[in-house]
């Protein structure tokens, strides 16, 4: 068990690590959890940023990476990423900042570290400020493979001038997920959080949708 010292100066991070060490289960005291007896939602593991994050930001960049200025990209499959920005406690961090990156369907990023080698018609890079629900929403194209690494989607959190969470987002099935170091790299625990299905589109027929919540120490 662990235990709360005297003072209750404990502060919930050194709180939530300490926890995740051990494995306890009902160890917060009375007033950090917003109901009383309940289990923090485990954070979302966090990983490099990778060599392509964009130098300059685009002037393009809102949440329909297939549309960029008036040129409208068209890949191989359009996909549907979204989900919710929480805290442990379960309550929605309003006014996060999310942000994604990825490659066109050849592998290419907008960047001079690949030779700016991106379909000009993709915009690449996306990003929404949450609202009093915590959800977001981008449209994009299912990531696709390209040497050495299987397909993933990068993400960034911010809440101000901090940044919150850096990690990736994997294609769950996908037979490049274990010869790709980074995935392999994860726990169990942690390719589970970071490893989802891509399915059907019930409400736009031929799209694909993935739901990927977040969970942030804000």
């Amino acid at each position: 068990m662990i235990r709360m010292p005297a003072n209750h100066t404990l502060d919930r991070r050194r709180l939530l690590i300490a926890a995740a060490a051990t494995g306890a289960s009902t160890w917060l005291p009375t007033g950090i959890s917003q109901a009383a007896g309940r289990v923090p939602l485990v954070l979302t593991p966090s990983q490099m940023e990778g060599p392509f994050y964009p130098v300059t930001l685009p002037g393009d960049s809102d949440a329909d990476l297939l549309r960029n200025g008036g040129l409208d990209y068209r890949p191989t499959q359009v996909a549907w990423v979204e989900g919710v920005v929480k805290d442990p406690d379960g309550a929605p961090v309003a006014g996060a900042v999310v942000e994604i990156w990825q490659c066109d369907d050849h592998g290419r990023y907008h960047h001079p570290g690949d030779g700016n080698r991106a379909d000009p018609a993709f915009q690449g890079f996306g990003r929404v400020t949450v609202g009093a629900d915590g959800r977001y929403r981008f449209k994009t194209l299912k990531p696709v493979p390209y040497t050495g690494r299987t397909p993933h989607i990068h993400f960034k959190v911010k809440l101000g001038p901090h940044d919150l969470l850096t990690t990736q987002l994997y294609v769950a099935g996908h037979p490049g997920n274990g010869q790709d170091g980074l995935w392999r790299r994860l726990s169990a625990a942690d390719r589970a959080a970071l490893t989802v299905p891509f399915e059907p589109d019930r409400t736009t027929p031929g799209h694909v949708k993935a739901q990927f919540p977040i969970v942030v120490m804000a």
